[in-house]
């Protein structure tokens, strides 16, 4: 009966499902037991996000957990990033987040990692824990965990600002859109060590979203950040996914800043100061980031998307960053980790830099490679659609490729279709070089293949 209810939740890179039917409290115990005894940790963080159904799952996993001997640190409500860094910070064997990030409140999910905060994916790790979770293991015999709630907020707080020259940010105007997710009470910690202007807005943690579902890739879940951007003069906006791992901007006019043009930005900041160095990012677009690395003299390394994927990434080319259009960038300085933080604090010091608001910085770059923006589709044959575009676009193609997805790349424009990890559905991205029309025209072409279905 376990398996068949939890046959589902197990992704590419998490746990994740509706509760209570594929997760409930009886699974993510069993889940937590597979964890221990799969990976042996004598001491492991928790932690959890604001969900309804949050903190008795939550509890149920420490019982798992200590169930099998292990030791568990529970830190409580906070971001996944929080969890990271207690398991790197405090060198503990692994740590374990209670989040379903920006699904609707009905989900919920586990993140998990080793020592060192080192992800866990269907390849190293998951499945051995789905296998591990159908097995009857009977209780009893060992001594259970030790059990503690700490407080890590300050180290946290202290590395994150250790990152940046505080003094080069100071008087910055903020709005920001913590959408009654988890980033509230980090960034109120974060904004008290530096001297910001900030307006809030849903800033209060409120499991029940009553302000939609925190997920900013959402057009509809951007307008009221946008006026209130332009309404209370601010240079930056910034807004956050349920358990704020991942960060969203908009410059000064309000505009939605799409996370290709951030990671261009970024790793070039890190490239000056740091030459040489490996830049991190995924198929779905990359021209402009390629552009921006070559110029600045760095290498770059392709990852499958996913944020497993890209830490292992990360951690074998010794990157300094690492970036995904979806809102997920990674740090060298963060334990190869995602961070929904360090993104605007690196930004504000990028723009003090440049003495140029946002919107300046980006125009260029938005110009030489304009982009479709990712557009989604529910796609029941997923495979034989690729197979489709695939011999549609082949014959004009001068290159393809199928790691992660199907990438094909002409002459003067490219794209990228992958299926979802996380959902029934292909994800078109389509970019060019410098040529509005030609994005049009062939993102209508896609669009009608992708919808053949």
């Amino acid at each position: 009966m376990l398996r068949d209810s939890l046959a589902g939740a197990f992704k590419a890179y998490d746990i994740r499902g509706r509760v209570p039917d594929e997760l409930d409290q009886e699974s993510v115990w069993a889940i937590a037991r597979a964890y221990a005894r799969v990976f042996g940790p004598g001491c492991v963080a928790l932690g959890h996000d604001i969900r309804p159904s949050s903190e008795s799952l939550a509890a149920a996993v420490a019982d798992g957990l200590r169930t099998e001997g292990v030791d568990v640190m529970d830190i409580g409500l906070c971001g996944t990033e929080e969890m990271y860094f207690a398991t790197f910070h405090l060198n503990l064997d692994g740590g374990i987040m209670v989040t379903a990030s920006h699904n609707p409140k009905n989900y919920n999910g586990l993140k998990l990692v080793r020592e060192q905060a080192r992800p866990i994916s269907e390849d190293t790790g998951l499945k051995r824990i789905a296998v591990a979770t159908w097995e009857q293991v009977t209780t009893g015999g060992r001594t259970p965990g030790r059990y503690r709630q700490v407080s890590i907020r300050d180290a946290y707080v202290k590395h994150l600002t250790g990152c940046i020259d505080r003094n080069r940010i100071a008087g910055a105007n903020l709005l920001v859109n913590a959408g009654n997710g988890c980033a509230g009470p980090a960034f109120d910690a974060l904004a008290a060590e530096l001297q910001l202007t900030v307006t809030r807005m849903n800033h209060e943690p409120d499991g029940r979203f009553p302000n939609g579902v925190p997920n900013p890739l959402l057009t509809e879940n951007r307008l009221e950040t946008s006026r209130q951007v332009i309404a209370n003069d601010a240079q930056l906006g910034i807004a956050w996914d349920g358990d704020f791992d991942r960060c969203f901007v908009f410059d000064e006019k309000g505009e939605f800043i799409d996370g290709y043009y951030l990671i261009g930005l970024l790793a070039a900041s890190f490239l000056e100061a740091n030459p040489g160095q490996c830049i991190v990012h995924d198929p779905r677009l990359i021209w402009n980031t390629v552009d921006v690395v070559n110029g600045h003299d760095g290498t770059t390394a392709l990852s499958r998307c996913g944020h497993t994927f890209m830490k292992e990434t990360m951690r074998t080319r010794d990157a300094i960053y690492g970036g995904e259009m979806s809102g997920h960038h990674y740090f060298r300085d963060f334990g190869y980790c995602d961070s929904g933080m360090l993104p605007w604090l690196r930004l504000l010091e990028v723009m003090a830099t440049a003495n140029l608001p946002l919107s300046r910085l980006v125009e260029a770059r938005k110009a030489r490679f304009p982009i479709s923006g990712e557009i989604n589709f529910t796609v029941r044959d997923q495979a034989g659609i690729l197979d489709a575009i695939e011999r549609a676009f082949e014959p004009l193609a001068d290159s393809h490729s199928r790691f992660d997805g199907l990438s094909m790349e002409f002459r003067d424009w490219r794209f990228n279709v992958r299926p979802s990890n996380t959902e029934p559905l292909l994800r078109l991205n389509v970019e060019t070089r410098g040529d509005p029309g030609l994005l049009t025209d062939r993102t209508a072409a896609l669009t009608s293949l992708l919808t053949q279905n």
